[in-house]
């Protein structure tokens, strides 16, 4: 749900796929998308990139609604996908364009990846922040170069971490998920962000059914 009004959680972010599993789960919030940078250059680690891009998002957030941020919670998540590459991981954000996009979906077939999400929580007034990851590990089948060029000429990979969006068609290329929940791998881990307002003071009747 989006409105005008704030609500006292704030999404920090323009994902269509967290409004809907937000939604899904019984909150009402408003949204409010910040603006960061998310370039993945500097960082080795993909826990660590989803946990503080996650942060900047969720700090940003606050910083923009001001005197507003009190008495509201803010919520900035991060998705992103990571192969190994030798003895590093190669962190996946959303491909730039179509070519990008072939790219990361050759480096994913046939391959094991993590997809982490972190989220972080920013209390408004005080500050608090509580903030956590979550990981899926996904398997995906081989991928034949034509599947490739159909998926990336349908477009489904605009605004997806890796390139692709398993809860829509790239479905048919995953064999295997463990670890983490299916909801991680579409953009947000709808447990683990429960948890982290509850701990952050956010009030029962704003969670429907909590």
């Amino acid at each position: 749900m989006a409105s005008d009004e704030l609500e006292r959680i704030v999404l920090a972010s323009a994902s269509p796929r967290r409004r809907q599993l937000l939604s899904a789960a019984g909150l009402r919030f408003s949204v409010r998308p910040a603006d960061v940078d998310e370039d993945l250059a500097a960082f080795e680690d993909p826990s660590n990139a989803a946990l503080e891009l996650a942060c900047r998002k969720a700090r940003a957030g606050a910083r923009q609604l001001g005197a507003a941020a009190a008495g509201r919670w803010v919520l900035g998540a991060d998705t992103i996908v990571a192969v190994r590459h030798g003895a590093a991981w190669k962190l996946l954000g959303k491909p730039a364009d179509a070519a990008e996009a072939a790219a990361m979906l050759e480096a994913l077939s046939r391959a094991r990846h993590q997809v982490i999400t972190g989220v972080c929580v920013v209390r408004g007034g005080d500050g608090l922040e509580c903030a956590a990851s979550e990981r899926t590990w996904v398997t995906m089948r081989a991928i034949a170069p034509a599947e490739r060029a159909a998926y990336v000429a349908s477009g489904e990979w605009r605004d997806k971490a890796g390139g692709y969006a398993i809860q829509e068609n790239a479905d048919r290329f995953v064999t295997a998920l463990e670890e983490g929940g299916f909801d991680n791998v579409v953009g947000l881990p709808v447990g683990l962000t429960l948890e982290l307002l509850r701990r952050a003071g956010a009030p029962g009747p704003t969670l429907a059914g909590a």
